[in-house]
């Protein structure tokens, strides 16, 4: 090879669009059937293996699920696979057990009711069997552990009536005895002021004991180990394990604290956005995250779009961050909704922790951490809404908090919309996968076969894509949709190609 030539990579081609499949529902409704408020879900969370899934909902319930199709009933794959047997080739999963994290309270200082409602749902490291996870509510954060105990049973006593003698024949004698005043009995042949027992023909009596042997069933047992408390004076909106293990964060619209698990009367304010006078206060923080292996690095959106990663290395009190990201406002485009629609209300750290996913109302917004200039890909949500912001905006639809969530590989990406819609965009280099589905059964109803898009590319590297405006079957002003039932939580499987979503009270899975 000459010392002039340009290397020039191949191009790669980007991954096909994926077809997705109804897998499984849990709490799925009748037609016509009304539901509850308190059995409405509002948090999703796979654990890190993806064998477990957790959901909170409004009644301050956690339900576990665990999956079954990697246990193969006890038999080792590499034996079932000799076997012939059938591999299920998407994750499946069993109700496993629920309990309930949270009760309604009252602050009687405030004269404010809190809401059982779970806001977020973090598992924490499996430990000796037992799982552990965090919840919490407005107010307060609980960790729970929740382990298989074996049941013991009574399974007999130690002795046969029939040959029992002295005291131990009452329970079988047919005579009764005559009892006299004060529960005293006539015959009775001891000394009830001294020690001196005398004991009828026969010695000691025989004790009835039961015996109690430990059987093979088991239960599931959850127990509450710690609860923290009285930290935050607004409402939690994130809680966020750390990747050393040992600590995590709680944010609520001003502050954020540092916890140590095994500390739950101790916190440490790292970060703090309330102004001296409220009355300039302009933006609250909305979503915050740890980064997934950096245990000194974390990341916070806020109500102006923006996201700020700091360091906890450079000062205990993190007021200036390490790096700030926001989309630079193009001219002529401000209205009355910019701020609103601006704020984020969700932030994920891809697996590798190289690019942040962000959620406004109207885009998924996908940040490298390595460039703060802007977005490297932006893609349309619903954007077939923007003519209805003003009737969005008096229904209080338009402060709905959608939440997003990035695949295990970080090719694509998924968050909610209305009428129980959820959208799933590529975002590998030259992708144009913009697929929207439906928590139904046959989730692809909604889908019709639109031509690519060629995205506006920068470069390999720098690409800002903007597409997905279209959702097919519905008018220029959106009309075919109802805005009560939202789908605002949802959670990609760590490994496979799986999503979870909530409608309401019902669990939907898809696999593709």
């Amino acid at each position: 090879m000459n010392g002039g030539d340009e290397v020039v990579a191949a191009p790669v081609d980007p991954p096909q669009p994926l077809d997705w499949k109804f897998s499984q529902v849990f709490g799925e409704r009748t037609a016509g059937e009304e539901v509850q408020e308190v059995d409405i879900i509002s948090a999703i969370e796979f654990d890190k293996t993806g064998d477990h899934l957790a959901t909170g909902d409004r009644g301050g319930r956690v339900v576990l699920f665990e999956r079954t199709d990697t246990k193969d009933h006890g038999v080792p794959r590499r034996d079932l696979e000799r076997m012939e047997y059938p591999i299920s080739r998407h994750p499946e999963f069993r109700y496993k057990t629920e309990f309930q994290s949270h009760e309604p309270e009252f602050d009687y200082l405030k004269s404010l009711e809190i809401e059982e409602k779970i806001n977020k749902i973090r598992w924490c490291q499996a430990a000796n069997g037992a799982l552990f996870l965090l919840s919490t509510n407005d107010k307060t954060i609980k960790f729970w552990k929740v382990q298989e105990k074996k049941v013991k049973k009574i399974s007999d006593m130690n002795l046969d009536p029939s040959k029992a003698v002295g005291n131990a024949s009452i329970a079988s004698s047919s005579a009764p005895k005559p009892w006299v005043a004060n529960g005293g009995s006539p015959d009775r042949s001891y000394n009830t002021l001294g020690n001196d027992f005398s004991f009828p023909p026969g010695g000691l009596p025989s004790l009835r004991l039961p015996v109690v042997v430990t059987s093979q069933e088991t239960n599931l047992v959850a127990r509450c180990r710690r609860v923290y408390a009285h930290a935050h004076d607004y409402h939690i909106n994130s809680v966020s394990n750390n990747s050393d293990g040992e600590t995590f964060i709680s944010a609520d619209d001003l502050r954020i604290n540092l916890w140590n698990l095994e500390i739950s009367n101790q916190s440490f304010n790292i970060v703090d956005v309330k102004p001296a006078n409220m009355e300039d206060l302009t933006e609250v923080i909305t979503s915050a995250e740890f980064h997934p292996t950096h245990c000194n690095m974390l990341a916070y959106s806020s109500s102006k779009g923006s996201i700020r990663l700091i360091d906890l290395r450079q000062s205990a009190l993190c007021d200036s961050h390490a790096k700030l990201f926001e989309e630079p406002e193009a001219p002529g485009s401000r209205s009355f909704f910019t701020e609103i629609i601006a704020s984020m209300s969700d932030i994920k750290f891809a697996k590798d922790g190289r690019y942040i996913l962000s959620r406004d109302y109207m885009t998924l917004k996908l940040w490298d951490i390595n460039m703060d200039a802007g977005p490297v890909a932006t893609f349309q949500v619903h954007e077939y809404l923007r003519p209805k912001l003003c009737d969005l905006y008096e229904n209080d639809s338009i402060f709905d908090k959608f939440e997003c969530c990035l695949s295990g590989d970080g090719l694509r990406v998924a968050t909610g919309s209305y009428s129980n819609l959820f959208r799933v965009f590529g975002c590998a280099p030259g992708s144009t996968e913009a697929t929207t589905l439906e928590a139904s059964k046959n989730p692809m109803r909604r889908q019709v076969q639109t031509p690519s898009r060629p995205s506006r590319s920068l470069s390999s590297i720098t690409r800002v894509v903007r597409r997905g405006a279209e959702i097919p079957g519905v008018d220029a002003n959106g009309n075919s949709f109802d805005f009560t039932s939202k789908l605002l939580h949802l959670a990609w499987h760590p490994t496979e190609n799986s999503i979870a979503c909530a409608a309401a009270n019902s669990l939907y899975m898809y696999y593709a």
